[in-house]
């Protein structure tokens, strides 16, 4: 796969994210024995695809397994992707995966260059010097003969004919102006030689590689402009609910919608571009002319995803003949989650309404969803011991919030289904299974985008 000349933002032609994909690590979702990588696993095929059905009471024992669930849900989004690649300024490019190669459009340095600020000299000392020196950004300086010397910075094209470069503390000039080293001077010293990083041509990075800063500084000097890039993954929010309020205090049985603002920051840190979030209330009708009419790549709902009498996701998505992929999960918080396939490159995530609820339900399904739709790698699971042991759930999986102490994690109270207290002051979640853990005892942990100080934490 090569860069092809396109213009900023534009599809580039005959690729797409398959390709990309294709050399992308798949997820390993077993629960690792300590930080560093585990093996890899095969991943649970996911169960098969079904005509959204009303939600019935015997949905807990048809929930599909956490571990499953997050792999459906990458796999989900690898099967209905054709979506075309884009060719990207590099200052918007800022944590996209690269779908061309990074290869080098010159060398680097592209020409002998001076590595310290000093004197360029030809030839045995001591050295007369040039009345005018060389600065950065000028033209190739004239050859320099044996016995003569001239000011150089650093940075500055180094003359023709050059021997070596003497560090501005490793020189000193007599009465006569004449230059002569405090130390012996070896061939070469100090000269950064035309490619010595790469020559033109030379590959800097593959396919599937993250764009971080130092890429962008690596693409920069290599000559790029533009990079080919994944998109990233269009998001469009629905925040449904009658008892929501948009600002004030809580009051009258109303109460303030924590969801609305803290999806999107959370959705563009894993990568997504959200490009609406709008407000429902409890109403059917509203429920399916959004959903059918967004263009989004996933649609994220909050809310209206159990069997009440103003709950209707369930009934909406079987009203469009939507495919339930995952159908409840076997995880608390946030048991009834859900993801649908809603057209052919389209995925909806249906968060229970309960914030706690609805992060884990963003950890479960959507974060390996968008990942695998913006091709990024899958990070290494690991692991770190609890201080103090946690009750769990006697069936499903229970992710609770930690803060990371040295080689250990602390479980948080205020960790209930409508709770953000512990969330807002966690590093991670821990998993823990069923049944509880133990002081001691080693739980996987999912980090949060802004704990893990990685790449994804871009708010903007």
């Amino acid at each position: 796969m090569t860069a092809r000349s396109t213009r900023p933002g534009e599809d580039v032609e005959d690729l797409d994210v398959e390709e990309v994909l294709a050399l992308v690590k798949e997820p390993d979702h077993r629960a690792p024995d300590h930080r560093t990588p585990g093996d890899s696993a095969p991943v649970p095929a996911p169960q098969a695809a079904h005509p959204a059905a009303p939600h019935k009471p015997d949905a807990h024992h048809r929930a599909t397994p956490w571990p499953e669930a997050r792999s459906i849900a990458a796999r989900a989004a690898r099967s209905g992707a054709r979506r075309p690649l884009v060719s990207v300024p590099l200052e918007a490019s800022l944590g996209l995966t690269l779908a061309a190669p990074l290869t080098a459009l010159t060398d680097l340095p592209s020409f002998d260059t001076s590595a310290m600020d000093g004197w360029a000299v030809a030839g045995p000392g001591p050295w007369d010097v040039r009345d005018k020196g060389i600065l950065a950004g000028h033209a190739e300086p004239g050859a320099l003969t044996d016995g003569e010397a001239v000011r150089i910075a650093t940075g500055a094209r180094i003359p023709p004919d050059t021997t070596a470069v003497i560090r501005s503390e490793h020189g000193r000039t007599d009465d006569k102006g004449r230059l002569h080293a405090t130390r012996e001077v070896q061939h070469g010293q100090d000269i950064r030689p035309r490619g010595q990083e790469c020559r033109t041509g030379d590959q800097l990075l593959p396919v599937g590689a993250l764009v971080t800063p130092a890429v962008l500084g690596l693409a920069a000097a290599a000559g790029y402009d533009t990079v080919t890039a994944v998109p990233r993954p269009r998001v469009e929010v629905l925040v449904l609910g009658d008892e929501l309020l948009t600002e004030g205090r809580p009051h009258d049985g109303l109460i303030r919608d924590a969801l609305g603002p803290m999806l999107p920051p959370w959705l563009r840190a894993l990568g997504a571009e959200v490009t609406s979030v709008r407000r429902h209330g409890d109403d059917a009708k509203a429920l399916r002319k959004a959903i059918t009419g967004s263009e989004a790549d996933l649609i994220v709902t909050t809310g209206g995803t159990a069997s009440g009498p103003v709950d209707h996701v369930h009934p909406t998505l079987q009203r469009i003949g939507a495919e339930l992929l995952v159908d409840g999960v076997k995880v608390r918080p946030g048991h009834p989650m859900l993801l649908a396939r809603t057209k052919e490159n389209q995925h909806l995530v249906g968060l229970p309404g309960n914030p706690l609820a609805a992060v884990s339900g963003l950890l479960t399904l959507a974060e390996p969803l968008l990942r695998t739709l913006a091709a990024r790698p899958a990070p290494e699971p690991y692991a770190l011991p609890l201080q103090d042991g946690v009750h769990g759930h006697p069936y499903d999986t229970r992710l609770i919030p930690v803060v990371l102490r040295g080689d250990s994690a602390v479980p948080l109270h205020y960790n209930g289904p409508a709770m953000l207290r512990g969330i807002a002051a966690a590093d991670a979640l821990a998993v823990v299974p069923p049944g509880g853990a133990r002081p001691g005892q080693e739980l996987e942990l999912l980090d949060l985008p802004w704990a893990s100080a990685g790449i994804g934490v871009c708010f903007t």
